[in-house]
């Protein structure tokens, strides 16, 4: 009877709208409009009975919920979150899975985000890092979750960025069944692609690996580590502290003491710059996650010393500052000395713009890693914030004034060729040139109504970047995240574009004076497709990104088959693709630009929807592949240099 009775409401509701519909339809009939305004009636009428997307009532009870102090008697995953919060882990990226490990982080009290995919969340906790400096997790469940995370370790392990991956592992007494056939398959998995990791299977030791696992995270030169956790880890029940090997305060089991360099080292480095003519510094993801950027500029106005940057995370050094020679990549090669300063994945001979008689100096606090890939006349083994305060501390004042004025006519030059590409692209009127996405989203960011300082970019996409690129400026430390960095995974931008967010929206780190703002994403539609999902993660947890989509119905690889005709399809789309409409499905908002003079106003929209509103937009912006041929279409694809504001893989 009560499920007849649940059920009536609904049927009259039925039967109501049924009426009205065929009721509406034959008003329209009779006025004369015919079938199809009937139709369009019927339909609207059919929509307004549509339930609207909304965000879970438990999403606002978990966010007034008292995070929890654990204390013993505690499980293994207990044990592990209480480690990890006392630690300061900042955030935490996950899928449904490895469920004890994550329940017991987010009861903790660390802000957890749950999304549509395990490498998507993956790529967030990545980015996460890259621009707040602090740690965060992603968490994987064994099999296929894990194993969706690979290219994300992949790129975190390229960027040298400190990344915890814990993930579930079936259990110890299941090994060598066929269910439990992939235990011993996670740490092979990913050996080269982290520092650190280990299959947990004593449980009285899980505390002294968490320990292991931080030591390795917040020492050295950072990369990701790998911890996973069998069920009888996890589940087991401690008393009390006895029952625990090493269950030691953090300040038991790690150091916060950093090298410093050698007086000699450090006397050595300012003959060498008091005798270059043309010296320059590269800045790269060591100066960040060493909160060094105050000592670089000291020491670069110290001794006027230009300062490009290279690495995962852009803004140590101000674009400013008449010093920065980020957009001057036709100077670089005139440079005499260069100075790499937390360089961790080094460049080989050729690969940065330098020419083949500059000397090097190298900043590192690997000391074995010092002399790889690129020959050096000076290594110094320091962390990046000693020895950058060592320098300023013992450098004299110095002028390079004729060097800091070819660096500003190279400045001129490349801000000139992209006005050139600027003007080409509005000529283009039957759809959105990328040079016309660059130069207006540059101008709305940093030459508008907005304080340049403000809004924080994730910088993605293949094509689409090599024109973006040389627009985005950063004016303060992690302003912008290189996306493809060492590693050119296609399709991690919306997910990056995640963590972002959450570190904005935390006002985590350097983020913390923006905290709030819109970030922007720029991707292109081959990339959408892998994460475009992470969409329904920005609107659940009310992230406001507006992600740019380049829209060129393309493959940026199809100029490759473009004369084979049984090939070519490979690389092409659906033309036309809504990938606007796919944003509002997913409860964001949606912007189709086709002309150069849409851009400007779509891109104002989706910005204020974002601010008032705290939703994603995506703003599909529709291009057409043969924008990429320079002979048809100039300038196509554009190359790039590295490092400075072109770079793309370093």
């Amino acid at each position: 009877m009560t499920k007849r009775a649940d059920c009536k409401p609904d049927v009259s509701r039925r039967i109501f709208l049924q009426k009205a519909v065929t009721g509406a339809a034959a008003a329209v009939a009779l006025t004369g409009r015919g079938a199809e305004a009937s139709a369009q009636a019927a339909a609207q009428l059919a929509a307004s009975a549509v339930a609207p997307i909304r965000v879970p009532a438990e999403f606002a009870a978990a966010t007034a919920a008292d995070p929890i102090r654990f204390d013993f008697p505690m499980t293994g995953a207990q044990v592990f979150a209480r480690a990890c919060k006392e630690e300061g882990v900042a955030a935490l990226f996950a899928c449904p899975g490895n469920y004890p490990v994550v329940h017991a982080l987010a009861s903790a009290g660390i802000p957890a985000f749950g999304g549509r995919h395990e490498g998507s969340m993956a790529h967030a906790a990545d980015a996460f890092i890259r621009v707040t400096g602090e740690i965060a997790i992603a968490s994987g469940t064994e099999g296929p979750g894990f194993t969706d995370m690979i290219c994300a370790i992949a790129c975190a392990n390229a960027a040298r960025t400190p990344l915890l991956i814990v993930a579930s592992n079936m259990s110890i007494g299941a090994e060598d069944t066929e269910a439990g056939i992939q235990l011993g398959y996670q740490q092979p998995t990913t050996e080269g692609l982290k520092k650190y990791g280990k299959r947990l299977i004593t449980p009285r030791r899980v505390h002294e690996y968490t320990g292991y696992a931080f030591r390795q995270l917040k020492s050295g030169v950072p990369k990701p580590v790998h911890l996973d956790f069998p069920a009888e880890v996890v589940s087991a029940r401690f008393k009390d502290a006895t029952e625990l090997e090493y269950f030691h305060d953090k300040t038991r089991y790690r150091t916060e003491s950093r090298p410093h360099p050698s007086p000699k080292d450090i006397a050595t480095a300012v003959d060498m710059i008091r005798k270059a003519e043309r010296p320059i510094i590269v800045s790269s993801n060591g100066v960040f996650y060493a909160k060094a950027w105050d000592a670089l500029k000291r020491f670069a106005e110290k001794a006027q010393i230009p300062v490009v940057e290279s690495g995962a995370m852009k803004g140590q050094f101000s674009d400013a500052s008449p010093l920065s020679a980020n957009a001057a990549p036709t100077a670089l090669a005139s440079a005499d000395l260069v100075i790499l300063v937390g360089q961790h994945c080094m460049p080989t001979v050729g690969e940065f713009a330098f020419g083949p008689d500059a000397r090097y100096i190298r900043i590192d606090q690997a000391h074995e890693d010092i002399g790889r890939n690129l020959p050096i006349d000076l290594g110094i083994v320091s962390c990046e914030l000693a020895a950058l305060e060592a320098l300023a501390d013992a450098v004299p004042q110095l002028r390079h004034d004729a060097w800091v004025a070819e660096i500003a006519a190279a400045k001129q030059k490349f801000e000139d060729q992209n006005a050139e590409y600027y003007k080409l692209g509005l000529g283009y009127t039957d759809a959105i040139h990328p040079a016309v996405i660059a130069k207006e989203l540059a101008d709305f960011l940093y030459r508008g109504n907005l304080p340049k300082e403000q809004t924080t970019v994730a910088s993605g996409g293949y094509g689409i970047a090599r024109y973006v690129r040389r627009e985005l400026r950063s004016y303060r430390p992690g302003q912008v995240m290189n996306g493809a960095y060492q590693y050119g995974a296609i399709g991690p931008d919306l997910g990056y574009a995640v963590g972002v967010a959450v570190a904005v929206q935390l006002g985590v780190g350097p983020q913390a004076a923006y905290q709030g703002h819109p970030i922007v994403c720029i991707t292109g539609d081959a990339g959408f497709g892998y994460t475009a999902m992470e969409i329904d993660t920005m609107a659940k947890y009310k992230l406001p990104v507006v992600t740019i989509v380049y829209n060129n119905n393309a493959w940026g690889t199809w100029t490759q088959a473009q004369r084979e005709p049984r090939a070519l399809p490979i690389h092409l789309f659906q033309e036309n693709l809504r990938y606007d409409k796919l944003a509002e499905a997913l409860g964001g908002h949606g912007e189709y630009v086709t002309r150069p003079s849409e851009f400007r106003p779509a891109l104002a929209r989706a910005y204020q929807v974002a601010a008032r509103d705290g939703k994603p937009a995506v703003i599909n912006c529709q291009g057409k592949k043969e924008f990429w041929d320079r002979a048809t279409y100039p300038p196509g694809s554009l190359g790039k240099i590295e490092p400075g504001v072109m770079s793309y893989y370093h």
